[in-house]
């Protein structure tokens, strides 16, 4: 039996915390158990105190932000994120990622050492795109321009396997955050930036394959292929003993549901996906800003908020336990979720973890 394909996820996922200074050129180091990491896709965040999460990626240029809280086009700034370097990456004097004596933290996840993998053209309907994959973590991150067709447009994701949650943001004006998954109800997407469930109907406006995306749908709610617009897509499917995506379903009890992982998770982030669920976003954990349980404090991708310290759930060596009736992540409502592992629960030579 292979337990996992992935024996050391810090190869491929990094969560780093510091403290602002408020100095140019600073060099930010992770310490990967399996060296040198160097992150394609980041995500920064003000712990204590208050500003839009900051994401950027090696596709688009270490320079330029998207923010998960809002639906604000591309914003470029010298002095935000600096550079990727093979060990971590370099901040200025930005405010809202090296102020001074505010706590930060940065999740990372690898991909190709923004190198891509294959580009392609504008061709007939098909967008002109440029993608970088790692195949063994599940990971791909395309950039593209659309072309308003939504019939027979398709944009290669490089994965050799069918997606299991696609991230799309239009860059270049405003737009929500579309996320697409499978698991989600009737297969509806829902919005990063806003607490709303699962829209309310239509279908994926991204369907998926184990070779492309293909723009299905037009809605101005959900912007995905328009004429000349610029875009950016995260395709993740899921590794076994690495990373899972999924749903499950609250109980209302401080005895909570269990969500079984097959790892002990890095990072966790759940949302529900019932359609009046208005007032409920999308809770991102992490095994680095607390250490123990229950008290695992929570950020919200869909707000601009510092850390919330209700206690909400354990992060146990497979999975983990909800430990509060709130509708966040445990009324009597389906959630949805990502996860990405700190280790697998059983090695690949079948070597059982430790709990946390």
């Amino acid at each position: 039996m292979a337990y996992t394909t992935i024996d050391d996820p810090s190869e491929y996922f990094q969560t780093l915390l510091y403290t602002g200074n408020a100095t140019d050129n600073r060099n930010l180091t992770n310490s990967a158990n399996a060296g040198d990491f160097q992150p394609d896709w980041l995500w920064l965040k003000e712990r204590s105190s208050t500003s839009s999460h900051q994401l950027h990626d090696s596709n688009r240029g270490s320079s330029n932000a998207l923010l998960s809280d809002t639906t604000a086009a591309e914003d470029a700034d010298a002095n935000r994120v600096q550079a990727f370097q093979t060990n971590g990456f370099q901040v200025g004097t930005a405010s809202t990622v090296n102020q001074n004596t505010i706590t930060m933290v940065a999740w990372q996840w690898k991909c190709n050492g923004g190198t891509a993998t294959a580009t392609g053209s504008e061709s007939g309907a098909n967008p002109a795109y440029s993608q970088q994959v790692n195949q063994t973590a599940g990971f791909s991150i395309i950039t593209y321009t659309g072309t308003g067709n939504f019939s027979s447009s398709v944009v290669p994701h490089g994965l050799g396997v069918t997606p299991e949650v696609i991230i799309v943001k239009r860059r270049n004006d405003a737009a929500n955050w579309v996320v697409e998954s499978s698991q989600t109800y009737n297969a509806r997407g829902m919005y990063l930036n806003l607490t709303d469930g699962t829209v309310s109907s239509g279908t994926d406006v991204v369907n998926k394959d184990s070779t492309n995306l293909s723009f299905v749908e037009s809605d101005n709610n959900r912007r995905v292929n328009h004429d000349a617009d610029t875009y950016v897509a995260y395709c993740f499917a899921p590794i076994q003993g690495y990373s899972k995506f999924g749903t499950y379903t609250g109980n209302g009890n401080a005895n909570g549901t269990f969500v079984h992982l097959g790892f002990k998770p890095a990072w966790f982030i759940c949302k529900s996906t019932e359609t009046g669920s208005s007032d409920q976003g999308w809770n991102i954990f992490d095994t680095k800003r607390d250490g123990y349980n229950v008290d695992n404090d929570q950020l919200l991708a869909n707000d601009s908020g510092a850390e919330i310290t209700t206690d909400r759930l354990d992060i146990v060596s497979n999975g983990v336990k909800m430990r509060n009736t709130g509708s966040q992540t445990n009324s009597d409502q389906t959630y949805f979720y990502m996860a990405f592992a700190e280790t697998p629960f059983v090695s690949s030579k079948g070597v059982p973890t430790t709990a946390r």
